[in-house]
């Protein structure tokens, strides 16, 4: 028997192993596991260079659970220790200090350096045993044990077993969360669902006699063969579609897939998915499984593949990917970003080989891939680049364009005096209808933008496309949206407007949360008398604040701002300046504007005689002379706006057409919408 102390100088390594090496306890069975793995690889290793000449059998790991004495043990038919390879792997862990040893490989992994795989076991367990014989000839069995302090004893196992190793796991009563055979089967299916060697936990159940019962048959948990070590070429469609209902049970079927196999410059396999992708892409991340050799390292893969491929699906294989002490962060260096570049490379190419093969199926699923390919598109250069070629548009009639076919399209018809070619969209098909018909009408085409990124991508298209520019289809009426040579003339005079500003003023909403203001265009008299738009920079800049982005969240706090646009060609418009004219009383305005005309030419007279005059030269008396003519001023104007207001808000007409047009753009609801109803019926009950 050999008693002994492991070789640390300090005696806090389990502590330190127990707090720092592992983000996860559970990880303990992983690493475990792992060793176990190696074990029986490394057998049939020396089994193929004629080293081992034994036969070798069945290589299942076996893992049981005992509940009652609470024990783990994890026993393995690979290699097995002799003696001397326990002092080596197990006791002498060859560092100085454990902080020594912590700062000089907190950069690389550690699986494969001293045991310390194996010393994960003591994160659970308050005592660890070994019982192991080597495969080699006339080799003993051992058992190793140790409480969790510097402290073993090793000697020769009164019972001889065969080849392999068993580890027992005590575990502690702060760790007994584990001795739960769901919690372990949960582990086992997390971390080693895909590796290489059989691995057993319990027998299979069958139902009989009204209850489940143990079969004599070992309940292995893992696919020795996942299908992304296999050939492309040997993989059908149905068995892609199989694999991806069993890493996502509950998940709708994927759109497509890209099965991913290099091994030059660095070694990668894996199979990524592109999922159906509905509201919320958030949730929908780490999903993607990374693995090292068929181990499973973690799923928050944004180290290790561009930030908008965490929206797929599947799982990346690869032992080049570098790793840290608990294989669960991803270290950034020249071959993580080659891997990075080349996955991209990749779901690009297949992006562009299935629009150039199946364009009607790529436009059926274009709904599910827009939010992926835009993420990708502003948020990766390189991307972006090659994305052009089929990222698509799509137009109010569901009919599909490449970039370059929808500015053959709308180039000629929608290019404005200035030479930009606008773009119409709309982001609600129903609410902007009469918006959409309008622009129809004239014969250009508008786009259904009503996606998540789209604002987002309408940005990164007009900084890389100059000459370019989206207009949302309410932004304006048509005929400012995309301006011609041709100017229609103005039926309304300058005076005429701004009596009918305040009447058209005295009916719209008050709510601080949005802010209207009336304008006067020379529409063609057969659009709609009233129209409300709203400002394209500033809905955008809204729009983009709303979404955290943008990177100027004050546009977020002001109220939302339209614009009360009234055809001044349109009959109706005529009608209700004629009543407001009428009811002012013809005398009465004329005399009131008379006053303001006076009032106007008076201080246009003394302004300009005070213009050469510093402040200081101008006299106090005419100071005086000016406030009085300047406040004159204000009370005509606004004498004469109570009255316009007064007749605005009893003039029903102006009271309908307004309401149509909230109507027409979703603001009329509630208390507003029920006087717009009864008014409508009163109006043609008349």
């Amino acid at each position: 028997m050999q008693n002994g102390k492991i070789g640390v100088t300090t005696e806090n390594i389990f502590p330190i192993i127990k707090k720092f090496l592992y983000s996860d306890h559970d990880i303990f069975l992983r690493e475990l596991i792992s060793n176990a793995v190696d074990a029986t690889q490394k057998l049939k290793t020396l089994a193929s260079i004629g080293e081992f000449k034994g036969e070798l059998g069945d290589l299942t790991i076996m893992v049981k659970l005992d509940e009652k004495a609470k024990t783990l043990t994890i026993s393995d038919h690979g290699i097995g220790m002799t003696a001397e390879e326990i002092d080596k792997y197990i006791n002498q862990i060859a560092f100085s200090g454990a902080e020594e040893f912590l700062e000089k490989y907190k950069n690389q992994s550690i699986i494969g350096h001293f045991g310390l795989g194996f010393y994960s076991a003591f994160m659970v367990a308050d005592k660890v045993e070994i019982i192991t014989r080597s495969y080699q000839e006339n080799s003993k069995t051992m058992e190793w044990s140790c409480d969790g302090s510097p402290e073993y004893t090793m000697q020769e196992a009164k019972k001889q077993r065969d080849r392999g190793t068993d580890i027992i796991l005590h575990l502690s009563e702060d760790s007994l969360e584990f001795n739960d055979a769901a919690r372990i089967r949960e582990i086992l299916k997390k971390h080693c669902s895909f590796l290489p060697v059989p691995i057993a936990f319990g027998k299979i159940k069958e139902w009989k006699d009204g209850k489940y019962v143990d079969t004599d048959k070992d309940d292995i948990i893992n696919d020795v063969e996942p299908l992304w070590t296999k050939k492309p070429a040997d993989i059908t469609p149905e068995q892609y579609l199989e694999f991806y209902r069993k890493l996502y049970p509950m998940a709708e079927e994927p759109l497509f897939h890209i099965h991913l196999n290099i091994d030059y410059p660095f070694n990668l396999t894996g199979i990524l998915y592109f999922p159906k992708i509905r509201n919320n892409f958030e949730i929908q991340k780490n999903k993607i499984q990374l693995y090292s050799n068929q181990v499973f390292v973690t799923d928050s893969v944004e180290g290790i593949v561009p930030e908008f491929l965490t929206l797929l699906h599947g799982v990346i294989d690869s032992p080049d990917i570098p790793l840290n002490v608990s294989r669960s962060y991803l270290q950034s260096d020249s071959n993580v970003k080659k891997i990075s570049s080349y996955i991209t490379r990749k779901v690009a190419d297949r992006l562009n080989e299935i629009f150039k093969q199946e364009r009607a199926d790529y436009e059926n699923k274009w709904d599910s891939l827009k939010i992926f390919i835009e993420y990708g598109i502003i948020t990766d250069e390189k991307f972006a680049e090659k994305a052009t070629d089929f990222v698509l548009l799509k137009n109010v009639d569901q009919k599909y364009f490449t970039l370059s076919e929808y500015a053959t399209l709308v180039k000629e018809g929608q290019t404005d005096k200035n030479g930009n070619v606008i773009y119409l969209y709309a982001t609600d098909k129903q609410a902007q209808y009469s918006f959409i018909a309008e622009a129809q009408e004239r014969g250009y085409d508008v786009l259904e933008m009503d996606g998540q990124l789209d604002n987002h991508f309408i940005s990164w298209f007009e900084s890389k496309n100059q000459g370019t520019r989206f207009a949302r289809v309410d932004a304006d009426v048509i005929d400012k949206l995309i301006e011609k040579e041709t100017k229609r003339k103005m039926a309304l005079t300058t005076v005429q407007q701004d009596l009918l500003r305040p009447v058209f003023d005295a009916q719209l909403p008050k709510d601080d949360k949005m802010h209207f203001n009336v304008v006067f265009e020379p529409l063609d008299e057969k659009q709609q008398p009233v129209v409300i738009t709203q400002n394209e920079f500033m809905r955008r800049m809204k729009d983009m604040a709303a979404m955290g982005g943008g990177g100027m969240p004050f546009y977020g706090q002001m109220p939302d701002s339209y614009s009360v646009v009234v055809n001044g060609n349109h009959p109706l418009v005529a009608e209700i300046l004629d009543e407001v004219e009428k009811g002012y009383g013809a005398d009465e305005l004329k005399g009131i504007n008379k006053k303001i005309d006076t009032a106007t030419t008076d201080e246009n007279n003394l302004n300009e005689l005070l213009k050469d005059k510093k402040e200081e030269e101008i006299a106090q008396a005419e100071k005086d002379k000016r406030t009085e003519l300047s406040k004159k001023l204000d009370e005509l104007r606004k004498e004469r706006t109570a009255r316009l207001e007064e007749l605005g808000r009893g003039n029903k007409l102006v009271g309908q057409l307004i309401d149509l047009a909230l109507l027409a753009g979703g603001m009329l609801k509630g208390e507003s919408l029920n006087k717009f109803i009864r008014r409508s019926v009163e109006m043609i009950e008349k």
